[in-house]
């Protein structure tokens, strides 16, 4: 089973908590603070893992947590640092904000390339850092900050150089088997492929280039007809795009309204994507029947599209040579493959969890809290004046300032975010 698109609930550890405790040892009359601090809770990783093409391990499992960091200890130990989460996913995976859609990381690069989607808490403070001159006993630590959490899709996006596409049963899984190592299920029916598959092309030693057959689209795929609409974005990294068409007619279809009716679906799904390079590559030539084809026609449209024909046999192999340097030669000459930038901003993060804050008043003092914020204030440095732009950033688009003026704020009151206060200013 082929499955290139779920959705996952993923959570850090948290971080331990700081100890409080006090050194005792015989002949020690008064033994000073020594609580250890609290461990780092683990971290979710990504990995690529160039062994699978599929998101099927994700069928069942929906739930990623990672370790919390244990507690810190007396005597100056501290709590142990959880072990991190790693997730392997197949090349080319894409992870997703769930509420947003937005992107969070490209997975392009090769195997073993990590990526750390959610941080693990911090360990508190154990009490020992609390002590000063005038308070030598301080009876307090700091608990661990929350692991971040969220939900995101993990979108597959074949990596693969070169895509065929096509109308069903016009040979794309014979072409993709006769050119490479590939063993694609292949049989004289409508949609004998009902997932993409990809095979290693070679061109000389040890250079070569990875093509991918997408399964049959027909015409209303963009829109979620048949079986091409569910793998129209296995073409999207494709640098170049091989239509293949059956010149044979032998089904009565006509191969230019093929071409047309596919390339109307690409357009539809993305005018970037209609716009890449093609080769036309007519298969089936070897029972061509010119009575029936007007080949001078096709040949016309082919040339008035700005593409390039090549004539080929998967049955017989007549001109799968060509078209194979012909491939190796058009990628020598188009741009890197297509890698997607990164859409969800550290703001996105504190954003969403917004809902979770609440505002209590005592007086004229108004005291904000949250577990995003609580993790938020760990990450501010204070005395720099870009961290506090974006301190402020953070509380504007989160709604924060929102709801403090719905509690009765107003200009000149106190605002407390934990142990942090300010005069409110609108």
């Amino acid at each position: 089973m082929f499955v290139d698109n779920v959705k996952i609930y993923i959570k850090a550890g948290d971080g331990g908590n700081g100890a409080i405790a006090f050194h005792r040892e015989k002949y020690v009359a008064k033994g000073g603070p020594d609580g250890g601090d609290g461990g780092h809770g683990g971290n979710i990783v990504f990995r690529v893992d160039e062994g699978t093409n599929t998101l099927l391990a994700f069928r069942y499992k929906h739930k990623f947590i990672a370790e919390n960091g244990g507690n810190g200890k007396p005597n100056k130990f501290h709590g142990a640092t959880a072990p991190d989460l790693v997730i392997p996913v197949p090349p080319g995976t894409i992870i997703r904000d769930a509420a947003t859609g937005k992107i969070i990381h490209d997975m392009t690069e090769g195997d073993g390339a990590d990526f750390i989607c959610c941080r693990g808490g911090r360990g508190g403070w154990g009490n020992k850092h609390f002590a000063t001159p005038t308070r030598q006993l301080p009876n307090f630590a700091k608990n661990g900050t929350k692991g971040e959490e969220k939900e995101v899709t993990l979108e597959l996006k074949m990596l693969a150089d070169v895509g065929i596409i096509g109308y069903p049963s016009v040979g794309k899984s014979s072409i993709l088997s006769c050119i490479s190592a590939a063993k694609p299920k292949i049989a004289d029916y409508h949609f004998t492929t009902l997932s993409p598959n990809l095979g290693v092309v070679s061109t000389g030693a040890e250079s070569g280039f990875v093509a991918a057959d997408i399964p049959g689209l027909i015409e209303g795929a963009s829109e979620g007809l048949g079986l091409g609409h569910a793998f129209l974005r296995h073409v999207d990294r494709c640098r170049l795009l091989l239509h293949v068409v059956d010149i044979s007619c032998f089904e009565g279809r006509d191969p230019i309204d093929d071409i047309i009716m596919i390339n109307t679906e690409l357009l539809r799904y993305s005018p970037e994507l209609a716009d890449r390079p093609q080769i036309i590559v007519a298969n089936k030539c070897d029972a061509l029947d010119r009575d029936v084809v007007n080949i001078e026609e096709f040949e016309a449209y082919v040339k008035d599209i700005g593409c390039e024909l090549i004539y080929v046999s998967a049955a017989t192999g007549e001109g799968l040579d060509t078209l194979v340097k012909k491939c190796a030669e058009r990628l020598a000459e188009l741009p890197p493959m297509l890698v997607y930038e990164r859409e969800y901003t550290p703001e996105d993060e504190f954003v969403e969890k917004a809902k979770e804050t609440t505002v209590r008043r005592e007086g004229n003092t108004f005291y904000v809290e949250g577990d995003w914020l609580y993790n938020l204030m760990g990450q501010i440095n204070f005395s720099d004046y870009e961290s506090m732009n974006y301190f402020q950033k953070v509380l504007k688009n989160s709604g924060v300032f929102s709801l403090l003026e719905e509690n009765g704020c107003v200009d000149g009151d106190t605002v407390s975010i934990y142990e942090l206060e300010f005069d409110y200013v609108k």
